[in-house]
């Protein structure tokens, strides 16, 4: 098992350059949150064995290139023109590990009438992240939950049951400091009660948070399908859907 914050600085020496992020896939296109612009980063503090992203995550030092917040803002602003989209953000791994790299690109689109959804896995957000991110007015917080618990969040992580509390405190934070946010969670490896106790987890921190809960369930990507028989472990639910429910 390891730590996701120790992690964290370890692949930050490898992906993070002052203010420049290493990414993958720059300005796709995508139809989730009713069209979105998007550019894939390079680098995860977590080892989801459902992810999708699976050779970047894995190969920090070998994917991707160095691009700068201009550079990553011009490319989000001009694929969202071209395909009409009114939101942008940072998905294929976690942004927040480079944090003056994120603020400067948030600063750069507070400039703009467009919305950022800035997709996380949560371990890292404390205080002092949701404080920063409480100034922008654009931007809308999705916190990724790896299972319904501290031993679900283990078993799909590989890391230490310890960070699912991570992933609560952010939600905390956010809520504390009025950031707009919700929560997603994986599903596909929990039982009906274990989820109706994460609901009423979430509750705890704010009422309105149940009634936004996003219930992920997983591809069976051909990759995916290998890590979880090399894990043994078997999803009770599983679709060709991401999402049970899109904002």
């Amino acid at each position: 098992m390891y730590d996701p914050v120790q992690k964290a600085e370890e692949i930050k020496k490898l992906v993070v350059r002052g203010t420049s992020r290493k990414y993958y896939r720059i300005a796709r296109g995508g139809k989730w949150y009713g069209g979105i612009a998007t550019c894939d980063c390079v680098g995860c503090n977590l080892d989801c064995v459902f992810c999708w992203s699976n050779y970047p995550r894995k190969n920090p030092n070998r994917s991707g290139k160095f691009y700068t917040p201009d550079e990553i803002h011009r490319a989000l602003l001009s694929c969202a023109r071209k395909q009409g989209y009114q939101r942008l953000r940072i998905s294929g791994n976690e942004i927040t590990i480079s944090p003056e790299h994120l603020f400067e690109l948030l600063r750069k689109v507070a400039n703009t009438p467009y919305t950022f959804i800035l997709e996380t896995n949560g371990t890292l957000i404390d205080d002092e992240i949701a404080r920063e991110l409480s100034r922008f007015q654009n931007i809308y917080v999705r916190v990724s939950f790896k299972g319904t618990n501290p031993w679900e969040f283990s078993k799909l992580t590989g890391a230490i049951p310890e960070g699912f509390y991570l992933q609560l405190r952010a939600l905390e934070s956010l809520v504390k400091y009025k950031v707009p946010c919700w929560a997603s969670v994986v599903v596909s490896f929990s039982t009906p009660e274990n989820i109706v106790n994460f609901t009423n987890t979430i509750k705890d921190i704010n009422q309105n948070l149940p009634k936004t809960l996003e219930q992920e369930v997983i591809f069976i990507l051909p990759h995916i399908e290998k890590r979880l028989k090399e894990r043994g472990i078997k999803p009770k639910i599983f679709d060709n859907t991401i999402f049970k429910n899109r904002r």
